[in-house]
């Protein structure tokens, strides 16, 4: 994750992954980002990573209250919702979050 209010790596910032199954949402796993803004290694591995659709909860509000300079309360992004499918899981599957304190993108990384 990249902080692009700071130009530095978002480190610190937690984000949690959800399985979701119509409405079912099963939370699976919460982490959070080291001083490279990476996590330490794969949310999913072996048979728990499975075809599915799945959501990345990144606590936006918290990590910028904690990183520093002005935010309005509440602040303008709180908890950043990224759903994705997993059509084949034998593929990588990588989902950056490119973050500021109005707005964000993300895409599918190699």
């Amino acid at each position: 994750m990249l902080d692009l209010t700071l130009g530095t790596p978002a480190r610190g910032l937690t984000l949690e992954l959800w399985r979701v199954d119509g409405v079912a949402e099963e939370r699976i796993k919460t982490v959070v980002t080291n001083d490279d803004g990476r996590i330490e290694g794969p949310l999913l591995e072996g048979d728990a990573f499975a075809a599915g659709t799945y959501e990345l909860r990144f606590m936006a509000g918290d990590y910028r209250k904690h990183a520093g300079g002005p935010l309005p309360e509440p602040p303008f992004l709180d908890v950043v919702p990224v759903r994705f499918g997993v059509a084949d899981p034998q593929g990588h599957y990588h989902v950056p979050l490119l973050l500021s304190a109005y707005g964000y993108s993300t895409y599918r990384g190699s």
